[in-house]
This record gives structure tokens, C-alpha cells and sequence, in this order.
């Protein structure tokens, strides 16, 4: 398909903040100006999006991928092309001791784009889910630079800070991967869950470009929230300071009433992802999409949470390519629908929420191909 036009669809641009139908052009894998690749002189091939809301690829910044190399990899296009996602991110199942296996092994092999956060552990979560128990388990600064030089999949770091991850270490290792970091010059993502560490000790670590996933979780402690239903101090500095806080929906890290709170009182962007692996694959999160029709449930607006899987983790992770029309750019495109539908959905704690609307994916679009469509809720054959 060297020159694509997609039409008859709403297109959902996350740049200019807009919903409106008209056509997009795709010319040899890129954007283009639609009356460019009709008059390019060559056959043009239209997509018609049947009414379908259309929108730049859907990012996911953390899933688990490595399937058979730990036990909670899922197959990489399970959660991406065939849930309407062009890109994800795997959130740390693997370190250096294993990236060259996870990238022949899953990267090399998706039609998916696979991204990586390179666990700060050399074993990543190959060895069990105690990864930062032992201080020298952890990447020295020259393995990192090595392996970050090479390895453009590889985006930034990832640090589980959790007191069943670091054990005794407490702090410890996010201050080894801030060393890692600020020599890099890439972003962390922290995974915020039980203590210890504290989120007072976490949270003023991080500088702008870093990651707060699980950031709207229910725990009892640990929580960006107060008992007074505001924001901890530490939580108002580190947005302030540009650090991205992230849905990371998960087994058990997202709660309704925590960013309901946040939605109520706080302006502040944030970007969703779902967590899923093979153990959440069918409850509680589902997909990207089902976790992004539960925050429009909350009242939040089909551009935030489009937004908040384009354009913001596109940005945040400097993917130039991704998250946008622009024209040149590479051609990820998700189409999907809006259905009226009122069904019941669940958060990490179990509590229901009654939603009127779910997204659900139709076609996917990978460099300029369609590479999926859903008719019906079943898969059609490939283009």
C-alpha cells in the first residue's frame, strides 16, 4: 500500500486539540497532504474508517512482553495491533543479562513496535520478582552506556520501588539509577507501590521527563493523595517540575477514587497505560482501550484520554515519530469506535464503575499497512 487515504472518519488530532472529519494521506509509509497523494500518480488504496473516530497509533508505556522468559510476559501483538496499539513499551521484565534474547525473541518478531525501560537489575524479572534485593545485582554505569549506544529500542530506565522488590535496600537503588540516569541522560520509570521506600523519599528524586507509574493507586499507604483529599506536597513539586504520572492500571495499582480526587482538584496531564500481562490479560484491565473507556467513565474527554496515549507519552519519551500527523512523520494510525454500551467495569480494588460508553479498536495501521481489522469483535485477515 504505497499511497493510503483514509476516509470517512473523525480524526481525533491530539496536536491541534480537534475532532473533525476529513481525510488523511499516507504516501510510502509517512503522512502526507491527502491532495498530495491523490495527484502522486500512482494507485491510491482508501481505507474507509466507517464513521470511526481515527487517531495517531496508541501508545502503551507499560506492558510485560517477555512471554516464556518470566511469568508474566504476554505475546507482544496480543496487547498491541490487535488491541488497536502500534507501539508499546515493556516496563522492565528484562535487564542486560537478557535484552539480546528479548530482542531477537520479541522485538524482531512483532509486528507491534517493542520499546523498552531496561530494568536497573541485570536479571530484570527473569530471575523472580526480588530483582533489587542485592546491590550487586544492579548495572554499573559502563554496562548502561554500552548497551544504550547500541540498542535504540532501549527509551529509558526501570526501577520497582516497592519493599517486596528492594527488600532491605530501601532507597538505595533508585539513587543507583538516578547515577545511571543523569550519565545517560534518559528518563526513569518508578514503579510506586507498598513500602519501603517511602513516596516522600521517591518522588523528590525525579527531575522532568521521569515516570510515575501506579501513580493512582488504592494502597493503603504510599498514595499521591491525603487523608484531606489533596495532594501530597512531594506529589505538587514533582509535577511541577515536569515528572509524567502514569495510569499503569495493573493487577493491583489503580483505583477509581484516587484519580476521581485528582480529576476533582488538579489540572495536571497525566499519560495511561494498562500494565497488562499474562496474569490481568482478562480481569482486571483487559486492554489499553478498556482502561482508557473506564477514565472516560470518570467524565474525562474523548481527546484527554486519546491524548493521554498519544501526544503525551510521545512527547515525554521524545518518539518524534509517534503520537502525531504531522506530515513526513511515520504512519501508526489507530481507528476505533465509541460504542454506546452501558456496562459494568472494575479498578484494581474491585469497586464497579457503570460506564455509558466503551472504545473499541477497528483497524490498525502500521507504517502506512493495515495490519489488523476487527469486524464484529473477530479478526479479519492482514493486508
Amino acid at each position: 500500500m504505497d499511497a493510503v487515504i483514509i476516509k470517512n472518519g473523525y480524526v481525533v488530532d491530539p496536536e491541534a486539540a480537534t475532532i473533525e472529519k476529513k481525510e488523511i494521506g499516507i504516501l510510502r509509509g509517512k503522512f502526507a497532504d491527502p491532495s498530495l497523494v491523490k495527484s502522486h500518480g500512482g494507485q491510491v488504496d482508501y481505507i474507509n474508517a466507517n464513521a470511526a473516530f481515527v487517531a495517531p497509533g496508541f501508545i502503551d508505556i507499560h506492558t510485560h512482553v517477555f512471554k516464556d522468559y518470566t511469568d508474566l510476559g504476554v505475546e507482544a501483538d496480543k496487547i498491541g495491533i490487535s488491541q488497536g496499539v502500534t507501539t508499546i513499551v515493556d516496563a522492565g521484565s528484562t535487564g542486560i543479562n537478557h535484552y539480546e534474547t528479548f530482542r531477537q525473541q520479541v522485538i524482531e518478531t512483532s509486528e507491534t513496535e517493542v520499546l523498552a525501560f531496561l530494568n536497573i537489575s541485570k536479571e530484570g524479572l527473569c530471575n523472580g520478582r526480588a530483582e533489587l534485593a542485592n546491590m550487586d545485582d544492579l548495572m554499573e554505569i559502563i554496562e548502561a552506556t554500552n548497551i544504550f549506544e547500541t540498542q535504540s529500542s532501549i527509551i529509558g530506565l526501570k526501577a520497582r520501588m516497592s519493599g517486596s522488590v528492594v527488600k532491605d535496600n530501601g532507597i538505595q537503588p533508585l539513587l543507583h539509577a538516578r547515577k545511571l540516569a543523569d550519565a545517560l541522560n534518559v528518563p526513569i520509570m518508578v514503579h510506586i507501590g507498598n513500602p519501603p521506600p517511602l513516596i516522600e523519599e521517591i518522588l523528590p528524586l525525579l527531575k522532568k521527563g521521569d515516570i510515575v507509574t501506579h501513580a493512582f493507586h488504592g494502597k493503603q499507604k504510599n498514595k499521591i493523595i491525603t487523608s484531606h483529599q489533596t495532594l501530597i506536597p512531594e506529589a505538587v513539586n514533582c509535577l511541577d517540575r515536569g515528572v509524567l504520572f502514569d495510569v499503569g492500571h495493573g493487577t493491583a495499582s489503580f483505583s477509581f477514587a484516587t484519580l476521581s480526587i485528582y480529576k476533582e482538584k488538579y489540572q495536571y496531564p497525566f499519560s495511561i497505560s494498562s500494565d497488562l500481562h499474562i496474569r490481568n490479560y482478562e480481569k482486571p484491565v483487559g486492554s489499553l482501550m478498556q482502561t482508557m473507556s473506564k477514565i472516560r467513565g470518570l467524565g474525562f474527554s474523548l481527546l484527554e484520554v486519546v491524548e493521554a496515549v498519544t501526544i503525551k507519552p510521545a512527547k515525554t519519551l521524545h518518539l518524534i515519530e509517534q503520537g502525531t500527523f504531522a506530515y513526513g512523520t511515520r504512519a501508526d494510525v489507530t481507528l476505533f469506535y465509541e460504542k454506546e454500551m452501558c456496562t459494568e467495569l472494575i479498578d484494581s480494588e474491585g469497586y464497579p464503575l457503570i460506564v455509558e460508553k466503551v472504545i473499541e479498536p477497528y483497524i490498525t495501521i502500521r507504517a502506512g499497512r493495515k495490519v489488523f481489522e476487527c469486524n464484529g469483535g473477530t479478526k479479519s485477515n492482514r493486508n
